[in-house]
């Protein structure tokens, strides 16, 4: 038995096993009392049916939980008559989880770990930390400890990115001071964003803030499926957010997206949208989450486009098979706007000739192909000039 009341109430209940007023065999009457409050559940049995006083109790108690710890036996007598009062009311207290438990392991395929076995996987999000942080099953060092096993694990792998949350509550000081001084990743394989988004949970029938990682791979997923892994997955819709747990000013966004804090924001007749696109990377070269993911996509689609390569005569005739497949394949990720360049020679180039595949590197079984992208960074500030003529002169502002 558990008591719903957690604490030191959970100590006021006692339960007593009593005789049913139509008795038989197998039939007992159970009463449970609090103070004044009292249920009572007659002609009940531990023999499966409609009257099985788990699932009466299960289904109308207000007081206690039953739980089915075994099967009944067909010759099973009822309980013994008595009373009890029970006791370790901290019983409903939420178990201590490690941080071993959400890493796992790769060769037990347990955790995130597990997820080394699938080369599909370009995302990892872990929305239960922060619930489990919220609930007190997990601290602060241990949420460390889980982010930085995130950022470790998309590192190793190369073909992922990592979307980490923020502890809830926190105010643009606070976030930023939690960015800086107290997480302080840098990763080009990492993001994260803010603040925690309000959710109507139908199991509960009310609203509640939850973190926003979960959101945001779905709309990763949804840029990705409607304009290409190249664009920018920002300026696009929360859909279910009904509201932020704060609403972030320009000046705060100005002061938290140079640190690389993705912060969501709501805007008077545009909704709730997410209004940053940085990795946590102090690289410039690698500030932008879709410059990251087009790397990655690009690098996984030739490894897996030029598996015929692997036991071919290696020789002039497989490098110039080998650039034309590779050209053929970055000229539609150019025509589908992913590169930077008014032509493919200004995109992209490929290279696989004698000066990158050496007789060395030819006797030790190698091919070395040398590519080179110009990929389209997003819009993060649009500039305008505007300026005021008067009398044949203009002053710019």
């Amino acid at each position: 038995m558990l008591a719903l009341e957690g604490g030191q109430p959970g100590n006021d209940i006692s339960v007593e096993v009593g005789e049913a007023s139509q008795p038989t065999e197998d039939t007992f009457k159970l009463i449970i009392t609090r103070g004044k409050d009292r249920e009572e559940y007659d002609n009940v049995t531990t023999r499966k049916g409609k009257n099985n006083v788990v699932t009466a109790v299960k289904t109308a108690s207000k007081l206690i939980q039953l739980e089915e710890i075994g099967t009944a036996g067909a010759l099973e007598k009822v309980p013994a008559p008595g009373k009890v009062t029970l006791q370790g009311g901290g019983a409903t207290m939420p178990a201590r989880v490690t941080p071993d438990e959400y890493v796992g392991n790769s060769a037990d395929r347990t955790g995130f770990a597990g997820l080394e076995a699938i080369d599909t996987v370009t995302m990892l999000a872990v929305p239960d930390l922060m619930a489990a942080y919220q609930r007190g099953m997990i601290d602060s060092e241990q949420v460390k400890a889980v982010q930085l096993a995130m950022i470790a694990h998309c590192e190793l792998m190369g073909d992922r990115v990592a979307i980490l949350d923020a502890p809830p509550g926190l105010n643009a000081q606070q976030i930023r001071e939690w960015r800086v001084d107290k997480a302080g990743y840098d990763s080009k394989y990492a993001t994260l964003y803010w603040p925690w988004v309000k959710v109507f949970d139908p199991l509960a029938g009310q609203a509640n803030f939850v973190p926003p990682g979960g959101h945001m791979a779905g709309i990763w997923a949804r840029s990705d499926d409607t304009r290409g892994v190249h664009k920018a997955p920002a300026n696009e819709v929360v859909r279910g957010a009904i509201s932020l747990e704060l609403q972030v000013t320009k000046s705060e966004h100005d002061l938290l997206n140079p640190q690389g804090i993705n912060v969501i924001r709501a805007f008077p007749g545009r909704g709730i949208r997410v209004w940053g696109a940085r990795t946590l990377s102090s690289d410039p070269a690698w500030r932008y989450i879709n410059v990251r993911r087009l790397f990655n996509y690009i690098e996984g689609s030739i490894l897996l486009g030029t598996q015929w390569v692997v036991f071919e005569p290696n020789d002039m005739a497989l490098w110039e098979r080998v650039k034309r497949t590779i050209s053929a394949f970055l000229v539609r990720v150019w025509r589908d706007g992913a590169l930077f360049g008014a032509t493919p020679g200004e995109a992209f180039y490929v290279k696989c000739d004698g000066e990158n595949n050496t007789a060395e590197t030819i006797d030790a079984g190698q091919l070395i192909v040398e590519i080179g992208i110009a990929p389209v960074k997003p819009a993060e500030f649009v500039v305008f000039k505007i300026a005021q003529f008067s009398g044949g002169t203009s002053l710019s502002e």
